[in-house]
């Protein structure tokens, strides 16, 4: 387009769906002439006139632009929150592990909570995951291709390989690697943003934006789980009462007290989450044989909120 046509389209990594970008603006190409859209840009402007040059222009400056760009943003977050939905419930997953190949069945978070417990191998929560196949098979065919998967040095054998990411603690993704961004919901959230990057972010702009960009939308009925037991609610409101009540688990007092900004409320749910999915009480580190012990422990001994030091839980890969 740039160089047949002349046409170049800003920030093309933030279209949500380029075909139908394209596709739209095929369309209004043909109704109407381009200069109605673009701005026009002249190159080699002190040059006589035959040698200059002039480029089309096509941003989300232009109002019709912003609002195809918002309208496929908006499409494509509702579509990846449905089959973020989709793959929690699913109990049909089938898959090996990438490091014994013990085979696993049921939902996919047996098999990720498996590589972390016993190969400390953590990419995040299940529920923090979206395209979960797609993803395990595109980490496995680096494997199989001899490649690191944190540094993604490529080395001669699987034993080496094996040896190195065990030695050197590389059992883990590169963050830096953006081709991993589509498979983390929260990369769908912000356009342009990897996850560290919105983790910088002051938890109030954060929600100031989502409240700006949000309104208006039909909210998807999904509901969030207790951190202790089954009990779900639609309204994260009922639910901090619910565990506040029965779990004596109170998270609005624990965000107040400890300053905790938006994205480390995030950490230390899924903090928690992981320890009680893994039966361990993460006050005082002792093991339980179900999580009903785990549960009747957290009641008898008061540890529902005992804490452990911040640097025990306030780290990236949560």
């Amino acid at each position: 387009m740039i160089i047949e046509h002349k046409v170049v389209i800003a920030d093309v990594k933030l279209v949500a769906d380029f075909p139908r970008y394209i596709l739209y603006w095929r369309k209004r190409f043909s109704e109407q002439p381009v200069t109605d859209f673009c701005s026009v840009i002249r190159i080699n402007s002190t040059a006589p006139p035959e040698e200059q040059d002039h480029y089309f222009l096509l941003c989300d400056v232009l109002p019709e632009d912003r609002v195809l760009r918002e309208e496929l943003q908006r499409r494509k977050l509702t579509a990846i929150l449905e089959q973020q939905q989709r793959e929690r419930e699913d109990t049909s997953f089938r898959g090996a592990c990438m490091f014994c190949n013990e085979e696993f069945s049921g939902n996919r978070s047996v098999l990720l909570n498996h590589m972390s417990r016993e190969h400390a191998f953590n990419i995040g929560l299940p529920d923090n995951i979206v395209n979960c196949r797609e993803f395990l098979r595109t980490l496995q065919r680096k494997l199989d291709n001899l490649q690191c998967l944190y540094c993604e040095k490529t080395f001669r054998d699987k034993n080496t390989l094996r040896d190195h990411m065990r030695k050197k603690q590389h059992r883990r993704i590169n963050p830096r690697n953006r081709e991993y961004d589509q498979f983390y919901v929260i990369n769908y959230l912000e356009l342009g943003k990897s996850w560290e990057e919105v983790q910088l972010e002051d938890d109030r702009e954060l929600l100031d934006h989502q409240e700006e960009d949000w309104s208006g939308w039909e909210e998807l009925p999904v509901s969030t789980v207790c951190l202790f037991c089954d009990t779900r609610a639609e309204a994260i409101e009922k639910l901090c009462a619910h565990m506040e009540e029965a779990h004596e688990f109170d998270l609005p007092k624990i965000k107040s007290e400890l300053g905790l900004n938006f994205y480390q409320q995030v950490k230390l749910v899924n903090f928690i989450r992981r320890q009680v999915h893994q039966s361990r009480c993460y006050g005082c580190r002792a093991k339980f044989a179900s999580r009903a012990a785990l549960r009747a422990h957290l009641e008898d001994a008061g540890h529902a909120s005992l804490l452990p030091a911040m640097d025990a839980w306030d780290q990236p890969q949560l």
